[in-house]
């Protein structure tokens, strides 16, 4: 036994280091984080400052860009109602001018149209009263010849004027209460 216990003292725990090797190690990882702390701690955090400050830069910038951009929104959409406005102006505009322009065009028309129609009747009562006063003529014509040979003999111009006038008013007359 007494081997035995010798063979177990010389045998090291696999798991627990040599106390020596463990104060080494300790005092070798000391004197490495003193010099990483002393000299690249500095470094680093100066280089994480700077991130940290170009990324708080970039995001107050990013921020500001979409408010610029929200502001510009919300003008090109008022700039859009306003010009929507416009154009429904301009359209009411042109269509009320348009059916100006249409109520004018159809005044004139039937004003020229009035004209016209004015001018046909005046036309008409015109021919109508030539034609009238033609076969005046020339019934009187034929009253004279015919009363020349019914009498045998010829009669004034004056008093042949006369009698075929009163011959036409009578007729005249005798025909406008025939019409009406």
């Amino acid at each position: 036994m007494h081997l035995l216990i010798l063979a177990a003292e010389e045998a090291k725990n696999p798991i627990l280091p040599d106390p020596a090797e463990l104060l080494f190690g300790a005092l070798a990882f000391l004197i490495v984080f003193v010099v990483i702390a002393k000299f690249a701690m500095p470094g680093l955090n100066k280089a994480l400052d700077e991130r940290r400050e170009k990324i708080q830069g970039d995001l107050e910038g990013a921020e500001q860009a979409r408010q610029e951009a929200e502001g510009q929104l919300s003008d090109y959409k008022a700039q859009l109602v306003g010009a929507r406005e416009e154009a429904n102006r301009i359209i009411e505009e042109a269509r009320k001018t348009a059916d100006q322009l249409r109520r004018d065009i159809q005044a004139k028309a039937e004003e020229e149209a009035q004209a016209t129609v004015n001018r046909a009747q005046e036309e008409i009562r015109a021919e109508r009263d030539r034609v009238f006063q033609e076969l005046k003529a020339q019934v009187g014509d034929i009253a004279v010849e015919l009363a020349g040979r019914v009498v045998g003999q010829s009669l004034d111009r004056d008093a042949h004027e006369k009698l075929i006038d009163d011959y036409i008013d009578q007729v005249a007359r005798s025909g406008r209460n025939g019409d009406g």
